[in-house]
Parts: C-alpha cells; sequence; structure tokens
C-alpha cells in the first residue's frame, strides 16, 4: 500500500512539472509555415532568459500604429546568427520578419531581422549559413 501512494504521489508531481513545460513550449500558438515582415520602430529589446523580446511599432497601411512583440530564443542561442544585447536601440528603424500568432494578434517569433545599416541577423527556413556580426558573411 505504502508502495502504491508514492508512486501514485511520484506521478502526480511529474505530472504537474511537466504540464506547464509543454504548453510553455508549444508551438500551436505561432504559424510555423507562414511569415509576415514588419518594418517599424524599435520601442524596446529584452535581453534575457529563457526568451529575448523585441517590441516595435508598426504603422500599418490603414494608418494605424501597432505595437507588435516579437520573441526569439534565449541570448546563448540566438548569439551565433549575430544577435546582441545592443543589437536593437529604442528608435531604430528595423524590418523584421516573423511567424506570427495563429490568432492573429500583433506577437510572432523572429526568423530574421534587418537593421538600418544592412545588418541581417538570423535567417529564414531553407537559407543556410548564418549571417550576424562576426559570422563569416
Amino acid at each position: 500500500m505504502r508502495h502504491s501512494l508514492a508512486l501514485a504521489y511520484a506521478l502526480s508531481v511529474a505530472l504537474l512539472v511537466t504540464a506547464p513545460v509543454r504548453a510553455h513550449h508549444t508551438g500551436s500558438t505561432l504559424l510555423a509555415d507562414k511569415t509576415v515582415t514588419l518594418k517599424g520602430a524599435v520601442v524596446s529589446w529584452l535581453w534575457s532568459n529563457p526568451h529575448c523580446l523585441l517590441k516595435i511599432s508598426v504603422k500599418g497601411d490603414d494608418g494605424q500604429v501597432v505595437e507588435w512583440v516579437a520573441e526569439t530564443q534565449a541570448p546563448n542561442s540566438i548569439y551565433p546568427d549575430g544577435y546582441r544585447k545592443n543589437s536593437f536601440k529604442p528608435g531604430d528603424e528595423v524590418t523584421v520578419t516573423v511567424n506570427p500568432a495563429a490568432n492573429g494578434g500583433p506577437y510572432g517569433r523572429i526568423a530574421r531581422a534587418v537593421l538600418a545599416d544592412g545588418t541581417t541577423l538570423g535567417n529564414l527556413p531553407g537559407e543556410g549559413g548564418r549571417r550576424g556580426r562576426g559570422a563569416a558573411q
């Protein structure tokens, strides 16, 4: 009886711990097979674990300004693609290609970013190679 109770407790704890982790890393909130290109001004750049976040103001065709939030992976994962803590500064003009949110909201995952000076960070699927600062061009 005691062994069964301990096993049930351990299983319950394991399920409680892994469920939020799986939900956090689900890809179902983003459209992995679609990209949207955004041009706008940087509002903020958060260089932090577990995800870096870029907030940009984008003016739509209707003249309305919408703040988009675009995420990347952790700093150590995006560093090889040229991203740095100081890659984006408020007011910088950028072009960002994202996998957009499935619900149509102003949110996405960065596939590539092009800075005002033409520097490209990251790549789109199928492009191959790395293009960021310090990487082979």
